[in-house]
Formats: C-alpha cells, structure tokens, sequence
C-alpha cells in the first residue's frame, strides 16, 4: 500500500484520484438533472473544497456563479468544536438556487452552520453537496443532497483536505495510519 509522511504523520492511500473524479462526474450529471433550466449559485467552503469545486463546477452545463466563504473548526487534526466564520459571503443569494459545496462532512458542525446562516439570506432553495461524507461521525439531522463518497472514520488529507496546511495539493486521499 502507498505510504507518505506529511508534518511527521504517516498516511495511507484511502482512495485514488481516478474514483475521486468518477465520483465528480455522478454527482455532476446528478446536479445537471435536478436543476435542468436552472440559473445555480454554487457556495464553495474555503480552504478545503477549492478542488472539489473548481473539478466539479467545470462538468456543470447549466448556468451559475461560484462565491467563497472561509470557515474553519481544525487544529491540527483535531475540531475546536466551534466553528469561525473568517471570510463571509458578499453576494445576495435571496431568491436563487444555491448548492454549498464541502469538502468533507463528519460531524457535521461547519455544514451546520453554513446552512443556518445562508438560510437567513432567503434563498429559493438550499442543498448541499459533499465529496466525503462520515456517516459513523454525522451528529447533526440535515439532508446532505449529493453525496460523493462515504468513509469510515479517519483523519485524512489529499484532494484538498490537509493536515495543518499540507497536502491538499494530493491527488489521491490518504487516512492517517494509527500507530
């Protein structure tokens, strides 16, 4: 099995990037059928679903826009248990069909509060769409609309996810490997 260190963590490879991308593609046809005659407002939550969203934003054939907002509950490899609002969004969503794009959703706290807070914005409609999702993790009751893959628990890094910065420019998805 393909190993690397990042920051003195050994990982493990969890999914390679090929799967990554099939994954991509479904939920893409899946957004394209849903929302046919649609005008989209996709959501990207920064740092990690930049990647996600800019692959899966470009296999969209309908009209839409792409904003960003910064949200953060890690250190390291481990939640703060409060999520922080660092960057908010500037466009006015009332009204429009908005997808929020996250990177990964375990316990649900950040996508839970993206969501209350566009919600106060008054848009037509609201989903949600995930590359990862930690069904084991999940402590919150929202509908997660478009589900790429799902995955055990585990720390991981790649695609975007990073350990204290790192290796999100990772092609493939690693699982830190417990010692």
């Amino acid at each position: 099995m393909k190993k690397i260190v990042v920051q003195g963590k050994e990982f493990e490879l969890s999914i390679l990037s090929v799967n990554i991308k099939r994954s991509i593609e479904r939920l893409a046809v899946e957004i394209n059928e849903d929302y046919a005659g649609k005008d989209i407002m996709f959501i990207c939550i920064l740092n990690g679903s930049c990647i996600f969203a800019s692959d899966l934003i470009r296999k969209i054939k309908l009209p839409c826009q792409i904003s960003f907002i910064k949200m953060t509950s890690y250190i390291g490899k481990e939640s703060t248990g409060t999520v922080k609002e660092i960057i908010g969004l500037n466009e006015d969503i009332s009204g429009r069909d908005v997808i929020i794009l996250e990177d990964i959703v375990d316990s649900g706290m950040t996508i839970e509060t993206v969501s209350s807070k566009l919600k106060t914005k008054h848009p037509a409609s609201l989903k949600i769409a995930t590359l990862l999702f930690k069904p084991q993790a999940y402590q919150k009751n929202l509908n997660l609309d478009y589900v790429g893959i799902e995955m055990p628990n585990g720390f991981l890094i790649g695609y975007g996810l990073d350990y204290n910065g790192y290796g999100r420019n990772l092609e493939d998805i690693y699982v830190l490997k417990e010692t």
